[in-house]
């Protein structure tokens, strides 16, 4: 079994490489396990993603947790597998995501924006929950969230995240982050990718030196 938690205490952050092409993704994932992130996911929106993950799989599948995103069809799930992803984000609250990942030992974040929905999805087996679209909500959302939640289910923000807004989130007990275009938009070079990779990490660390 896959200990999610322990994936995002080497590092909280998942990078979110929604449009990402096959033939750069190794060098975009590259530079950013070289800065400290080791979550890497392909939003199933983008060009063959499929294609995409198993280039990560086989590239850095023994240094870091590699998945898909924006997985709406159950059916997708065991494609993801076969290719080498053992990582399941959805942007929604789906049990049969959920389930279709449990059975194949994978890791499943759903998506979920009520306390209703967070509960459903503790039930379906969820290894985390992925609050979106954050933009909606604030800090105080995760903080009131936390006094009823597992204390073991990690919450993951992800919508308009960036270093500069990250660390009331931090306090107020989010695990981690799902970042996107605040990392990776398409046409990025794996060294833009690496600078603002560097510029989340720094947060992370100055957030450590002050514990």
């Amino acid at each position: 079994m896959i200990d999610f938690n322990a994936w995002l205490r080497k590092s909280p952050f998942i990078a979110i490489l929604r449009g990402v092409k096959p033939e750069e993704v190794v060098d975009i994932g590259a530079a950013l396990i070289d800065t400290g992130i080791r979550i890497i996911e392909v939003p199933m929106n983008s060009p063959e993603p499929l294609v995409s993950i198993k280039a990560l799989a086989k590239e850095f599948g023994d240094k870091a947790l590699i998945g898909a995103g924006t997985v709406i069809d159950p059916a997708n799930v065991k494609r993801i597998c076969q290719a080498g992803g053992q990582l399941i984000v959805a942007p929604h609250a789906c049990a049969d995501v959920v389930h279709k990942a449990k059975v194949l030992d994978m890791v499943a974040v759903p998506g979920f924006a009520t306390p209703t929905e967070a509960f459903s999805m503790i039930h379906a087996g969820a290894d985390g929950l992925k609050l979106f679209p954050a933009e909606a909500f604030s800090p105080a959302v995760v903080k009131s969230l936390r006094a009823v939640l597992p204390s073991t289910m990690p919450i993951i923000p992800v919508g308009g995240i960036n270093a500069d807004n990250m660390d009331p989130w931090f306090e107020a007990g989010a695990a981690g982050f799902g970042l996107g275009s605040s990392i990776y938009k398409p046409g990025f070079t794996p060294q833009k990718v690496a600078k603002r990779a560097r510029a989340v990490m720094r947060v992370l660390q100055h957030a450590a030196a002050a514990e």
